[in-house]
């Protein structure tokens, strides 16, 4: 599960088991920047119960206070998020873990409070054409197996490899394009590998997206060998267009995989058949999925996070604003690089999104330095 926390401190735009699950990302899945380039003070007119004042997002019992920038003032010297934060998962005992662009290894570690703990996972970083290093860490997620939690780990760079890890960083495997083109025979010689997610069968068997490359998810059982491929370059339904995130889907009692079709704006649900169920509009450019209860939670890449019910009829879009969104989609105005023209309790791009063992949210953004929010349940 994703989890709890007191102290609040993607890729391109068109390019995003174990039977036991804590919230998100482990499948058991604040303050402002001391700068003066920060968008001014966390304030909206909302008072939460301590009597701060705070912006809020949502409505009724689905409203939350929004800390931006969680985790941030504890970064050490020479951490930083780089380019963007892309990932999100909290692990079984409320540690949190970021998926970044930045430096030093491709994820950081805070712990409840968000403070910085350490950072992991250097093997997943490339040289660059002027010759400095940067991560390429991107979908992230932590999964019991027989006591013991593991994190897999999707790089989105075409030289990298999708792992399984220890929370200690140590390597157990990792899977490169040339396995998966023995295994699937779905990469040729001119595709692009480019991994983006990966998520969990509740049999112990887990699926890759190759979200930014091939737009196949491949599907391994518990022992790591391959079983199926699932989609293709497509809009019809049971394809793809960057299937950037998936989850699985168990809330009416029958597992489902639940894809985040994000260049076709749109969910689709698969049986663990590798079949196709249903398929679901309405979304903008949906980015990944958790579940937790009855709930789903959709990040949204253009600047707003989503809530379904059982149904999977709309709650709440947190921080939906068509203006805010046309300033977001503005290229001309370039806002994920403009740190100073965010605004509190906006959203810019939400690019993975989580709950934790306490109900609350925490939302990684592509956005250049990077920004981790939490967002508090006060309905």
């Amino acid at each position: 599960m994703r989890e709890r926390i007191s102290h609040l401190s993607p890729a391109p735009l068109h390019m995003n088991t174990s039977n036991e699950k804590l919230s998100r990302r482990s499948f058991l899945k604040t303050t402002a920047l001391a700068s003066a380039a920060v968008a001014g003070p966390l304030v909206l007119n909302a008072c939460s119960k301590s009597g701060s004042k705070r912006p809020r997002v949502g409505r009724g019992e689905h409203t939350y206070e929004v800390y931006h920038d969680w985790g941030m003032d504890s970064l050490p010297s020479g951490h930083t998020y780089g380019g963007a934060s892309h990932g999100v998962t909290v692990g079984e005992e409320g540690l949190v873990y970021v998926t970044h662009h930045g430096n030093p290894g491709s994820i950081f570690v805070f712990d409840p409070d968000g403070k910085f703990v350490k950072s992991l996972a250097g093997a997943h970083q490339v040289k660059g054409k002027d010759g400095t290093t940067a991560a390429k860490g991107h979908g992230i997620d932590i999964r019991k197996e027989g006591g013991q939690e593991f994190i897999y780990l999707s790089p989105n760079d075409s030289y990298l490899y999708f792992s399984k890890m220890t929370l200690d960083g140590e390597m157990v495997w990792k899977k490169g394009r040339s396995d998966l083109e023995e295994a699937s025979e779905k990469l040729g010689e001119k595709v692009v590998f480019r991994p983006t997610n990966a998520s969990f069968r509740p049999d112990g068997g887990y699926y890759l997206g190759d979200g930014y490359g091939s737009n196949w998810i491949f599907e391994y059982d518990k022992n790591d060998r391959f079983v199926r491929s699932l989609g293709g370059k497509g809009k019809a339904d049971g394809q793809f267009a960057t299937p950037h995130g998936q989850w699985l889907d168990n809330r009416d009692g029958t597992p489902k995989l639940v894809v985040a079709d994000r260049a076709n704006k749109r969910l689709q649900w698969f049986g663990m058949d590798g079949k196709h169920l249903k398929t679901q509009g309405g979304f903008l450019f949906p980015a990944d999925i958790d579940v937790q209860g009855d709930l789903m939670l959709v990040p949204d890449l253009h600047a707003r996070i989503t809530i379904l019910d059982l149904q999977n009829k709309v709650i709440a879009h947190l921080g939906d604003d068509e203006a805010w969104r046309a300033r977001v989609l503005d290229k001309e105005i370039g806002m994920r690089t403009k740190r100073n023209l965010w605004e509190p309790g906006k959203f810019v791009h939400p690019h993975d999104a989580c709950f934790d063992a306490n109900g609350d949210i925490f939302v990684a953004e592509w956005v250049v330095t990077g920004r981790v929010s939490k967002l508090v349940k006060v309905g």
